[in-house]
């Protein structure tokens, strides 16, 4: 069972390695394809010459924001708190127009997503990752990516190309965060009550647990205070996980009878210690079923809902045997009064 188990969080922490964009996984593909420009390449063309000002005075340590239409159109780009919500925390600033080759010249036209792609390889993985003092976790929450200037500026010679982070949703688009990445917990990790799906690239996706699934979250553990001055090992957060994720998995469904009728059976992610130097602290536990040759199964519904609407490999869950109920917990008999004194079990005695 333990062994299980064990491989089952190893398949999960292949999965989420290949999770978060092309990936951050690498310095060489630090977001993935369909992000390695989901911070807007342009903003609107019709954008104030304010706008435009704004973002080309931008520098390391400025935070970005922009508003985003039903029809994707970007307007209201500008410099924001970065203690406040933005999408984005430039890294460095990088000028086009000094690139060894002529690609970028006068006449040049705006580089297309793949070459947005090589030149955020080629420019600002190294940068970002000295702007962070070196803490980053590939795997976590945050992408490296490269923004152009808005599409006229880059017409009149605007060749200022911003290198920063920011964390997308799985549609690949930036989305509101505070506070500067360096000072974050920068685990990727999923909220309480959702339910996760395991695609066919290994991609982890939050869908409406009606959808099929392989995971459904019980909680949110940060392990920052249980090992506050060391790395822990994997190991060490199986062993404080295993009970922390057990009692988080019963009062998730309202009691252990309720989590022993589902057939589910708690489980729980790990930081690699590489992961924990780069800043994430935190893991999820969740629920699960294993198939009998160790993969996960496919849930459809959720499991506070009960048997009744629960699917496991588009089946009801297994029978459950019928067992004795748990005893109730006993008071121990009260003390036996020595032969002679004149008391009842909790009194004085008396005079």
């Amino acid at each position: 069972m333990a062994s299980k188990q064990s491989a089952l969080r190893s398949f999960l922490i292949a999965a989420l390695a290949g999770s978060v964009a092309a990936g951050t996984y690498t310095l060489a593909a630090e977001t993935s394809d369909n992000s390695n420009s989901a911070a807007p390449t342009t903003a609107s063309s019709t954008a104030p010459a304010e706008e435009i000002a704004s973002f080309t005075t931008a520098d390391a340590g400025s935070c970005l924001t922009w508003q985003v239409a039903e029809d994707g159109t970007i307007s209201s780009f500008e410099q924001a708190d970065c203690n406040g919500e933005h999408r984005f925390e430039v890294s460095l600033r990088q000028d086009l127009a000094t690139y060894p080759t002529a690609e970028f010249g006068p006449e040049a036209p705006m580089p297309n997503q793949t070459r947005q792609a090589q030149l955020r390889e080629e420019l600002c993985g190294v940068g970002t990752l000295r702007y962070l003092g070196g803490k980053y976790d590939p795997n976590g929450r945050y992408s490296i990516a490269p923004i152009l200037p808005p599409a006229d500026a880059w017409q009149r010679g605007d060749r200022t190309m911003l290198c920063g982070l920011q964390e997308t949703n799985r549609a690949g688009e930036p989305i509101l965060t505070a506070g500067r990445v360096a000072d974050q917990d920068q685990a990727r990790v999923f909220e309480a009550g959702q339910c996760v799906a395991i695609d066919a690239a290994n991609t982890l996706t939050a869908v409406p647990c009606a959808d099929p699934h392989q995971l459904e979250i019980t909680s949110q553990v940060s392990l920052a205070e249980v090992f506050p001055d060391r790395t822990p090992t994997v190991e060490d957060e199986d062993r404080h996980l295993q009970d922390v994720c057990t009692a988080a998995a019963q009062d998730y469904l309202g009691g252990e009878e309720n989590l022993y009728q589902v057939a589910l059976r708690p489980f729980w992610t790990t930081q690699t210690p590489a992961a924990w130097e780069g800043g994430s602290r935190s893991v999820n536990c969740a629920l699960m079923f294993s198939r009998p040759e160790g993969q996960f199964a496919t849930l459809t519904g959720s499991a506070t809902q009960g048997r009744g609407q629960l699917l496991i490999d588009d089946a009801p869950p297994p029978e459950r045997p019928a067992r004795r109920p748990l005893r109730e917990q006993q008071a121990p008999p009260a003390p036996v009064p020595p032969a002679g004194a004149d008391q009842a079990p909790g009194q004085a005695p008396v005079q």
